[in-house]
């Protein structure tokens, strides 16, 4: 006879639906409008500071649900393990891949939190910090727009079902793209 209990306390999110959210979050990072409309830098750190909003994002919301601690700790792990293996991809040696995580680690809390902060603060405080972290401090217009964006996925995430929070079943808005030739670069 098979033992009931033994799934009493096993609240562990699929590893499907994990990698589903964060392959959702790293696709969305990716996306060409933020690099070609919003002026964030196509470098492996301005692609790392648009991980690290979206991150930031869906952990926010993630923190509304109860229970979806464990879905949160199995995201943060994956991109733990994203940045581990994007380090040993790059060539970095084994004995300066636990400073470089540390670093990554770093950015990531410092990061949520300036972004925690800016977002109860108001709009311009998110502009700012945005600008600060992900435009390397240039392009104010730009850094409006990001915080414009950023509120919508806010608001996006707000609105979506539990259900749908929990097994990764949204989708992002998609980022605004400017007309050619408009851009500020």
């Amino acid at each position: 006879m098979l033992w009931p209990f033994n799934r009493f306390g096993n609240s562990a999110p699929s590893r499907r639906t994990i990698e589903s959210i964060y392959g959702m979050i790293v696709a969305q990072a990716r996306e060409p409008a933020f690099y070609a409309s919003y002026n964030a830098p196509d470098t492996v750190n301005g692609r790392l500071d648009l991980l690290i909003l979206h991150m930031w994002l869906v952990l926010r919301r993630l923190r509304q649900e109860a229970g979806a601690t464990e879905v949160s700790q199995a995201l943060f792990d994956r991109f733990c393990a994203d940045m581990d293996a994007n380090l040993r991809e790059m060539g970095v040696g084994d004995l300066t891949v636990p400073k470089r995580m540390q670093a990554s680690g770093e950015a990531f809390y410092g990061r949520s939190t300036a972004y925690d902060l800016a977002f109860e603060s108001g709009m311009e405080d998110l502009a700012q910090a945005l600008g600060r972290n992900v435009l390397d401090g240039k392009f104010p217009e730009s850094a409006r727009e990001l915080a414009d964006y950023t509120m919508a996925v806010e608001m996006a995430l707000a609105n979506a079902t539990s259900a749908s929070i929990l097994n990764g079943s949204w989708a992002f808005p998609k980022p605004a793209v400017a007309p050619i030739g408009i851009g500020t670069k």
